[in-house]
């Protein structure tokens, strides 16, 4: 069964991305209402540089909004951990090292909650597809879109 990086979420990315579209709702889009509100008091709509910028912050605002309404809710929360924790499952978090020595951990998430400033990879990026069903010491080769291969060693999974 192959997953859809977007169709699963682990529980920490959902609780982190409803936060997300509360904060948008509660409070960032009427704060750029009440700001476009009193921009538009101001005089001339077409010269106003405030109005247009508060504009086109609630279109960004109200497109997130959309985007993640329609993706929330058909999201399937992955809440349960793995039977065989030996293995590299969806929500797993992983320690690799290269054939140089260096170390770099992962976590395997859905595509909506991917955040690469974490090291928090989409299971559909081409070293979690490498990584899934592998366990602690396996050799791990992952080909790369440019055509190169990298080589990890698998040296520790978590969950």
């Amino acid at each position: 069964m192959a997953l859809l990086s977007l169709n699963y979420i682990t529980q920490e990315g959902f609780y982190r991305l409803s936060e997300e579209l509360s904060y948008l709702w509660r409070v960032k889009r009427p704060e750029i209402v009440r700001a476009i509100s009193t921009a538009a008091a101001e005089g001339d709509r077409s010269e106003n540089a405030e109005y247009i910028y508060r504009k086109k912050e609630l279109r960004e605002t109200d497109r997130k909004i959309r985007y993640l309404e329609r993706h929330l809710k058909d999201i399937q929360v992955v809440r349960d951990k793995p039977r065989q924790r030996d293995k590299v499952f969806f929500g797993a978090r992983v320690l690799l090292e290269d054939e140089a020595g260096e170390r770099v951990c992962y976590r395997i998430v859905g595509g909506l909650e991917v955040r690469l400033e974490e090291n928090e990879i989409s299971v559909a990026s081409p070293v979690a597809k490498a990584l899934l069903g592998k366990q602690l010491g396996d050799d791990v080769v992952v080909f790369l879109p440019d055509s190169r291969k990298v080589e990890y060693t698998l040296l520790e999974i978590q969950y």
